[in-house]
């Protein structure tokens, strides 16, 4: 009898977690271009992005012509005295009064001619553009290795909730038939008991794994914008590639070219090497082209002089100008210089921050690599436990029925079959999280590569769904 029980239960688990479903899941490329509508992470890196293309044309438009329009209009009014030359030498004091009124327009068009800080920042610029794109595709590389990781912490946090979920009941079913052998003398009160114990300790793992499957499910959330109602799984056909180039020095030497935080680095250490350069131009002369063109009118009226009253007076003119403008620093007072030394030390610090990238991509790529290798071999292993597992179990039962093993030594065994089947799906999860880290790391992670997971995946329900389905059949 328990034997027919046990492997319902087996058989439960085994289809909550792979078997295909009446309700349609969610692809995992399906739930990467829901992420790519709704992350703020991405769409903060998308503004970032189109703010930083601005650097080039307002580092070009430096250099380019320079129109300038002013005008002005003024209106003064004097009321005063002044002393003067007199007829044979005397002073006379003379009053006047007048009233002033002005208006001029002035147009100026500014040239540069020489100035070498302007072509430094526009090749700063273009490498700032440049760096830009990088930092957008190496968001969107993050965000397919978030929404793989969530995705599949959410699939392993299902799996551990069917797994504690029929453990559980497995353990409730032990426990039935335990007290119908004690009632008729068949075991001691012992066995009850550790029965009993186990079933609590299930309860309360099994109220601990909803609350693990309900976080699981916000941080996916977090970056689609809403809840996923249900997520495909892999078959048991997903298959077991060793990456390709079978060679971790391939893989690392990849890396070092072409990973996306390198190459961003970078450009930074170009971008503090130019901005030497430029600071050092404070030291340049610079040459400019000005043509001006500005005209004026004003009028001069109420006059008095001495009491008696003067004609209005028009003035007008117009001006004209083409001017070479040379600027040539002498002394800034040591800013200059001070500038120059601050830039030589960022650069060493970019430097050094170039180094450290470096070399913490070779380790993520050799760990990622290695990572594939070993999780291949985890999975053939795991899967070989669980066989195992499976005939261990078989084995305690046995002999429980003939009174050479006791109930702790099934419920251990019933417990470590149902970890070595989560644990195997769990190996499996690891395994495509480790091939897309390496694919990151060597900055050829592409959309084509969840491409390729969907295809292996297939739909799976709910374990809330299965756990009522269970709890329906046992209470009918």
């Amino acid at each position: 009898m328990k034997k027919v029980i046990s492997f319902r239960i087996l058989a439960l688990l085994s289809v909550s977690l792979s078997s295909p479903a009446l309700v349609q899941g969610a692809s995992l490329l399906e739930v990467y271009q829901q992420a790519l509508q709704s992350d703020p992470l991405i769409h903060e890196a998308e503004s970032r992005r189109q703010a930083a293309l601005e650097a080039y044309p307002q580092a070009r438009a430096l250099m380019l012509p320079q129109l300038s329009a002013g005008g002005q209009y003024s209106s003064a009014n004097f009321d005063g005295s002044s002393a003067v030359s007199g007829v044979g030498g005397g002073i006379a004091r003379v009053t006047s009064e007048s009233a002033t009124t002005t208006r001029a327009w002035t147009v100026d068009l500014r040239q540069t001619l020489f100035r070498w800080d302007q072509w430094i920042g526009l090749k700063q610029a273009d490498k700032r553009v440049a760096k830009a794109q990088v930092t957008y595709e190496a968001a969107q590389q993050d965000l397919m290795l978030r929404v793989v990781t969530r995705y599949f912490n959410v699939l392993a946090a299902e799996d551990q909730l069917t797994s504690i979920h029929a453990d559980r009941t497995a353990i409730a079913r032990q426990l039935e038939q335990a007290k119908q052998r004690f009632e008729v003398g068949l075991i001691a009160i012992t066995d009850v008991q550790e029965s009993q114990a186990a079933y609590d300790q299930a309860i309360a793992n099994e109220i601990g794994s909803k609350r693990s499957l309900a976080t699981a499910r916000e941080f996916l959330r977090e970056i689609t914008g809403e809840y996923v109602p249900t997520l495909a799984a892999p078959g048991e056909d997903f298959p077991l590639k060793h990456p390709a180039p079978a060679s971790e020095t391939s893989w690392n030497e990849l890396a070092m070219s072409q990973n996306l935080s390198l190459v961003a680095s970078r450009f930074d250490e170009e971008i503090a090497r130019d901005e030497i350069a430029f600071r050092r131009t404070g030291h340049y002369p610079t040459l400019d082209l000005v043509a001006n063109i500005s005209s004026s009118t004003g009028e001069i009226t109420d006059q008095i002089r001495n009491g008696a009253p003067f004609p209005d007076i028009d003035t007008n003119g117009n001006r004209d100008s083409i001017t070479l403008q040379l600027s040539i620093p002498i002394f800034s007072g040591g800013r200059i210089s001070s500038r120059v030394k601050e830039a030589v030390y960022l650069h060493r610090a970019t430097r050094q921050q170039l180094q450290r990238v470096a070399r913490a991509t070779e380790r993520q790529t050799r760990d990622a690599y290695l990572g594939v290798i070993s999780e291949i071999s985890r999975v053939q292993a795991l899967q070989q436990s669980v066989a195992s597992s499976r005939t261990a179990l078989e084995a305690t039962q046995a002999g429980f029925e003939v009174g050479t093993r006791t109930i702790v030594d099934v419920l251990n065994s019933q417990f470590a079959l149902y970890a070595a089947i989560t644990n195997y799906y769990q190996s499996r999860y690891a395994y495509i999280g480790n091939v897309l880290q390496l694919k990151l790391a060597a900055g050829s992670l592409q959309v084509q590569d969840l491409e390729e997971i969907d295809q292996w995946l297939q739909e799976r329900r709910r374990p809330e769904d299965v756990i009522a389905e269970e709890e329906a059949a046992s209470s009918g």
